[in-house]
């Protein structure tokens, strides 16, 4: 399936509405989404991960701290359980974070393409759909 838009399909993941509905304003208003789906709990968001049936997410955005499941679990989960097809995902991490230890564990991770302190910021989303760009192409070649 081709995108019409750079970043394609995103899907936000973060317990905090009020950030959810920032990000999502910022998306909207940037043009570069086809569509947008936000869950609030990282087990919803994996589940979402397994339906057959939906379009392919192109970008994940990610919150670490989350109760349930936080987003390094989520990370490790949807690896075991989705696999290659999990691992070809772009994956933005978004935190208050400022440990290193939670940045050196998240680039860890293959598909984690970014690490960045919140708030979401339009630059963000710019180096988000290069990586996707990049991820797009490797699949391709």
């Amino acid at each position: 399936m081709s995108r019409t838009t750079p970043l394609g399909h995103v899907m936000m993941v973060d317990d905090e509405q009020i950030d959810q509905m920032m990000y999502r304003r910022i998306i909207d208003r940037s043009g570069m989404a086809e569509d947008v789906v936000g869950f609030t709990y990282a087990e919803e968001a994996l589940a979402y991960l397994k339906e057959g049936d939906r379009p392919p997410v192109d970008l994940i955005l990610l919150d670490i701290n989350m109760p349930r499941m936080t987003g390094f679990e989520f990370l490790e989960a949807a690896c075991a359980e989705l696999g290659e097809a999990f691992n070809t995902s772009v994956v933005i991490m978004l935190t208050t974070s400022l440990n290193p230890r939670d940045k050196a564990r998240a680039a860890s991770f293959d598909m984690v393409r970014g690490y960045v302190n919140k708030p979401l910021e339009p630059e963000n989303l710019r180096v988000a759909a290069e990586a996707v760009k990049e991820v797009a192409a490797n699949r391709v070649a």
